[in-house]
C-alpha cells in the first residue's frame, strides 16, 4: 500500500474488524492484516461460528460492543451477511466493506442471492455432513469437496496454499445459508464493495446488483472468490479508503 501511516488515537481512530465467511477462517485475512497493520490500523479478526445468521450476528454484535471508538467492518462472502445484520444501528460502526460479499435486504437469504444470477458453481461442489445443531436437532454441515476447492473457490491462489485451505476449511450449516436477514445496516451506513470478476461462488453480476442497490462505492478486481488470500493488497487498500473517508 502506498498510503501514509495513520496517527492512532484510541478515542477517534477506527478499529478495523474483519469477519470471514464460509469455508474459511480468520487466517484468510492474514495478508490483509499485514498490510493494514503496516499502515497503522488497529485490527481485530472475528471467529465467525457459521452456525446461524442470527446467532452469528449476535456474537459479532457482542464483539463490536467491546470495541472502544469508531469501527470499520469488513466482511468476506457470508461474513457480509453477518456484519450487515449485526451492525444495524450500532452507534460506533462508521463504514462497511463488502469483499466478494453479500449485501442482503430484509427477507433475503445468502443462498438465495448466491443463486440469483448465473455463474455460481459452488452449490454443485458442496458435500453435506449430517451433524447435530445448536438445539440438538440434525443439520447439514456443508463442505466444499477438496478436489473442487481450488477451481471453484480459490483459482488464483497458489496450488499448495489452496490445498491447505481445502483441508482446513470451516463448514457452514445449510440453515445459516437459508436464514433470512432481518436487518440491513447498509441502508444507513456508508459502504464499499470489492467485486471479484472471476468469482464462481458469488458471481460478479450478483455482487454488482447488491452493491448498486446499496449505492455502495464499487471497485472491481480480476480475482477469484478467495480474494483476501490472492489479492490482499487490493482488499487492504479498499478498507484503508473506507477508514480514511469516514474518519475525515
Amino acid at each position: 500500500m502506498t498510503s501514509s501511516t495513520l496517527e492512532t488515537h484510541p478515542e477517534t481512530t477506527p478499529t478495523v474488524v474483519l469477519v470471514h465467511g464460509a469455508f474459511a477462517d480468520s487466517s484468510s485475512w492474514n495478508g490483509v492484516i499485514a498490510h493494514l497493520q503496516q499502515d497503522g490500523h488497529r485490527v481485530i479478526g472475528v471467529a465467525n461460528p457459521l452456525r446461524s445468521l442470527r446467532g452469528d450476528a449476535v456474537l459479532l454484535r457482542d464483539v463490536l460492543d467491546s470495541v472502544d471508538g469508531p469501527i470499520v467492518l469488513a466482511g468476506h462472502s457470508y461474513g457480509g451477511s453477518v456484519m450487515s445484520e449485526a451492525a444495524d444501528r450500532h452507534p460506533r460502526v462508521t463504514a462497511l466493506v463488502f469483499v466478494a460479499s453479500f449485501l442482503l435486504d430484509e427477507g433475503e437469504s445468502t443462498g438465495e442471492l448466491a443463486g440469483k444470477f448465473p455463474g455460481n458453481e459452488l452449490g454443485a461442489a458442496l458435500r453435506p455432513v449430517p451433524v447435530r445443531g445448536e438445539d440438538g436437532q440434525p443439520v447439514d454441515d456443508l463442505y466444499i469437496e477438496q478436489e473442487q476447492f481450488r477451481p471453484v473457490f480459490a483459482a488464483d491462489v497458489p496450488a499448495d496454499v489452496a490445498a491447505l485451505m481445502a483441508v482446513t476449511q470451516r463448514p457452514i450449516t445449510a440453515d445459516a445459508l437459508a436464514d433470512e436477514a432481518t436487518k440491513a445496516a447498509w441502508k444507513t451506513v456508508p459502504s464499499w464493495t470489492l467485486v471479484t470478476l472471476q468469482d464462481l461462488a458469488v458471481p460478479a453480476e450478483a455482487q454488482r446488483f447488491m452493491a448498486e442497490r446499496a449505492s455502495s462505492h464499487v471497485v472491481e478486481v480480476d480475482a477469484s472468490h478467495a480474494v483476501t488470500v490472492s489479492r490482499p493488497d487490493v482488499v487492504a487498500r479498499l478498507i484503508d479508503e473506507a477508514v480514511r473517508t469516514t474518519a475525515a
